[in-house]
This record gives structure tokens, C-alpha cells and sequence, in this order.
């Protein structure tokens, strides 16, 4: 433990992306001794494959269980620091290092009631909660990095000042919910698809860990994360449907958002943007074009934009309806309405 304070959260990082790898390394390698276990046939997108045909207390308590005490467990650490600790270093806090052993902890248990008992919290939930869970992240960044990096092309909309510090100060209980949930959602099979799902839950425990660290902040990290998606919607869509399958729209879908919103917090010149732009657009153009379906790439590749920026003006609503309600409670005039620009000093940056 006290080895581990000592390290420097950067360099926590590295060493946690490469445990990553190695934990999902693991999954890869145990994979082979579920391959007996029969499962019901698929019955099409809204059926999750991956549940016993029978299930019993045993196997639900151990799924519901773990996951219970895992997100509990995370939920208070996040609790613990921010009323304990409440600052940010370049080292790792103790309750860094908890946090790192925890999430370590549980990956190790999920994997051990995997080849115990087999089914994750998929045998009673809808496999749209899980998938719903990581856009609700996604598009809660996009909130959260309104004031920085702007969501249109770099330029900020008037989300209001008061919904945004809500939910930058509260963003790591509903990003903690999202990893542990899906990540407890799945049984530890050893599929392609399963396996890039793991890795990147992995990235974002680790993310969650390093709350408080100068790594937990750093735009090109968190980016990654943000671009990752793309990465596992488009390869898990080859792997579902093959060549010929809807992995254009996961693909350019998930880059659309990149270069409309994205790539503007990087710093990037303007001149590397406007590249990146163009290879997004002749991309596009190719791909579609050898599918004979130049129209379609119009409608298709925009359709994941478009639902994640209405989702961001649908959740700063809800988050301003409840803030408004909550101050209405205690007596107290609410926040400004979240298309009317909150009244700032002269020259302050709006939200």
C-alpha cells in the first residue's frame, strides 16, 4: 500500500491500462471451460445469449450479490473523497489505492461466480439497460466538457452554469453505476465481443479510481475513452453481422461526434481539424460509395449524433427540473432554465 501511494498517478495509469490487458488476458484464458455450458437459442436483438435456460438462487444471488457490494463499495469511496480528501494531486490519495483494490478485488470475484455459477445480472434485466447505461456516460461527458471544449464545433450552448457544476461534481456516481452495472451485467465469457466489452469496463474502473489525480483529468486520457466506443461498437458490429453488417453507422456514427465536438478539446490548429474533418468525409464517401449507398451514409451516419446531442439537451433539463425542485424544497429561488445563459461577470466564460 504504501508503495503504491508513492507512485505518481501518471504513472498509475500506465500501470493500470496495462493490468487491464492482463485481467482481460485472463478471461481470454479461462474462457475455454465454459464452452460445455448450454445455453438457449438466440432470439434475436432484444435476447441476451449469454443466461442459463435455468437459473436458480444460487445464481442469482451471486450476481445480484457481487454486484450490490461492488457498487456499494465503490459509491462510498467516491463519497469518502469527496468530503474527506476534496483535492486534486499528482500522486496517488490513499483512497486511490483502496479504490484500485477494490475494483481489483471484484473483477477477480465476477470472474470466480462466472465459472462457479455463470450468469450476471442479464438473466433479469433488459440487455437495452446495459447498453443504455455507457450512452447515459457518453452523452453525460459531452454535458460535463460543454464549458471547455464546446459542443458544436467548439462552441458552448447555455446548458446553464448551475447544471453543469452538478453534474461535474456529481458525475462519478452515475459513471461508477455504468461501469459496475454492465460490467456485473455479463457473465466473464471469452467471446471477441465480451472481451473488448471487459477491457474498456476495465478502463473505465480504472478511471473511476484515479478520482482526485491530475491522470483522472488529463483531456488525451479521457478522450481515449471517449474514442474507444467507436472502436468496440464497430468491431463488435462486424462480429454480429459480419462485413456486409451496420458497422458504417457504429463507425462513422461515434467519429461524427469526434469531429463535431471531440477533436475542438484537444487543442489541435485549426488547419490539422479541417484535415480530420476531410478524412472523415471521404471516408464516408468510399465506404458508402462501394456499398452503392452514397444517400444512406446521410442519414445513417448521423443518427448517433443526433441522438447523443438530444439526449444532452433532454438530460440538462432533467438535471435543471430536479435542481429547481430541490431549491423550491428548501425555499430558495432555482437555477436559470437551461437554454437562458446564466448572468456572469463581465468577461467570466459562460457554461
Amino acid at each position: 500500500m504504501t508503495a503504491l501511494r508513492n507512485v505518481s498517478a501518471g504513472r498509475a495509469l500506465l500501470i493500470g491500462v496495462a493490468a487491464s490487458a492482463a485481467m482481460t488476458g485472463l478471461i481470454w484464458l479461462l474462457g475455454g471451460r465454459l464452452q460445455g455450458i448450454e445455453l438457449l437459442p438466440d432470439q434475436g436483438a432484444s435476447w441476451y445469449y449469454w443466461k442459463l435456460p435455468e437459473p436458480t438462487f444460487w445464481t442469482r444471488l451471486t450476481a445480484w450479490g457481487g454486484y450490490a457490494a461492488h457498487q456499494i463499495a465503490f459509491w462510498w469511496l467516491i463519497y469518502h473523497a469527496q468530503t474527506r480528501v476534496r483535492r486534486y494531486t499528482s500522486g496517488l490519495h490513499p483512497v486511490n489505492v483502496a479504490a484500485l483494490a477494490v475494483n481489483t478485488a471484484f473483477i477477480a470475484l465476477h470472474v470466480l461466480q462466472t465459472h462457479l455459477f455463470y450468469d450476471g445480472l442479464a438473466q433479469d434485466v433488459s440487455i437495452f439497460s446495459s447498453q443504455g447505461s455507457v450512452v447515459l456516460l457518453l452523452v453525460l461527458v459531452l454535458l460535463m466538457e460543454n464549458r471547455r471544449r464546446g459542443l458544436f464545433l467548439g462552441k458552448p450552448v447555455p446548458l446553464g452554469r448551475a447544471v453543469v457544476d452538478f453534474a461535474r461534481r456529481y458525475h462519478g456516481y452515475l459513471f461508477a453505476w455504468a461501469a459496475v452495472y454492465t460490467f456485473w451485467y455479463h457473465p466473464a465469457e471469452a467471446t471477441s465481443g465480451h472481451l473488448i466489452g471487459f477491457f474498456y469496463m476495465f478502463l473505465l474502473l480504472l478511471q473511476g479510481s484515479l478520482f482526485l489525480t491530475r491522470a483522472h483529468t488529463n483531456r488525451w486520457w479521457t478522450f481515449t475513452l471517449e474514442a474507444t466506443v467507436a472502436v468496440h461498437g464497430t468491431l463488435v458490429a462486424v462480429m454480429t453481422s459480419g462485413p456486409d453488417g451496420a458497422w458504417p453507422m457504429f463507425l462513422f456514427g461515434f467519429l461524427g461526434v469526434f469531429v463535431i465536438t471531440q477533436m475542438h478539446g484537444l487543442g489541435l490548429p485549426a488547419a490539422v481539424r479541417w484535415g480530420l474533418a476531410a478524412c472523415y468525409v471521404a471516408a464516408a464517401m468510399i465506404v458508402y460509395g462501394l456499398r452503392g449507398d452514397l444517400v444512406g451514409a446521410a442519414s445513417e451516419s448521423v443518427r448517433i449524433p443526433a441522438i447523443e446531442y438530444l439526449l444532452v439537451g433532454v438530460l440538462a433539463l432533467l438535471i435543471w427540473l430536479g435542481l429547481r425542485i430541490a431549491a423550491l424544497v428548501r425555499g430558495k429561488p432555482g437555477p436559470p432554465a437551461p437554454d437562458t445563459p446564466p448572468a456572469t461577470p463581465t468577461g467570466a466564460r459562460r457554461s
